[in-house]
Formats: structure tokens, C-alpha cells, sequence
């Protein structure tokens, strides 16, 4: 996908009534790597980083990274969400600059539910396990500190 949004070009999407299209773009300059983990396992850590800024290079695009906290990154238990972020933190308060973002599974309370199984609690996920508000909060304020 990078390679695809940094230039002119084709994309095929599928319009709103389901039939499919072609959208001639312009592209983005401005594309960034997501990492989310995969089924090797996590891919935050400084090793993975620096092999994924090695491949854009290599690529001829510029490194910018972001790190998804949640997903393969925290095993998809929203608990360890935190050690991941505070672990990109590091690395970018070390001097890594191609880390530009991360993302975070929140919303309003810790957790998930499922569909159809009882009554649903107001505020908690239907789908991922999130972070809630509170602990979100304690996060980015901890982090704003340290940068």
C-alpha cells in the first residue's frame, strides 16, 4: 500500500451500491508504514523497526512509521497495549526518528463484549479489546511528560 499511495496511479475500490471502480489518483507523499504485528508476532521492537525502515529505504520511500499497539503488537489483550506503546516511546525518546505515530485500541471503558450474549455494557467495544478513557488518559499523560 505504501508504494501504491506515495504516486499516480490506479486504484480499484468497490462503490457504495457494491459494483466495482476505478479511481485515478494523485497519490500522497506524505504515506507511513503501519505495523501491527502478523503471525510471526509482534513487530515493535527496535529490531523490527530498523528492518522495516531498511526495507523503505530500499524501496526509495521515506521512513515514517507507525506502531499499532493493539492487534498482533499486544497479542490482542488491551492490557499490554501500554508496555508496547511505552516500548515505541523509548525508542523514539532514544532517537529514532522514522517512528511518527502510534495507535491505540481505546473507548469509553476497558474491554470487550460480545454481540447477542446478554446485555450490553454502555461504553465497552463489540468488536476489539480496547483501553478504556482512564487508562488511555494515564498513558499519553505519562508519555507528554517524558517527551
Amino acid at each position: 500500500d505504501c508504494l501504491l499511495s506515495r504516486g499516480l496511479g490506479d486504484v480499484y475500490k468497490r462503490q457504495a451500491q457494491g459494483h466495482p471502480a476505478i479511481i485515478e489518483t494523485l497519490g500522497n507523499p506524505d504515506t507511513h508504514l503501519v505495523l501491527r504485528g502478523g503471525h510471526k508476532g509482534p513487530n515493535h521492537d527496535a529490531n523490527s523497526i530498523a528492518m522495516a525502515r531498511q526495507a523503505l529505504a530500499k524501496a526509495g520511500l521515506q521512513a515514517r512509521i507507525m506502531v499499532d499497539c493493539s492487534h498482533a503488537n499486544s497479542g490482542k489483550d488491551p492490557a499490554r497495549q501500554p508496555a508496547v506503546f511505552n516500548d515505541v516511546l523509548e525508542q523514539r525518546l532514544a532517537g529514532d526518528r522514522s517512528l511518527v505515530g502510534v495507535m491505540i485500541e481505546g473507548h469509553l471503558f476497558d474491554g470487550c463484549q460480545a454481540l447477542g450474549k446478554g446485555t450490553l455494557k454502555y461504553g465497552v467495544s463489540i468488536t476489539d479489546g480496547c483501553l478504556g478513557w482512564a487508562s488511555t488518559e494515564t498513558l499519553l499523560r505519562e508519555a507528554a511528560q517524558k517527551l
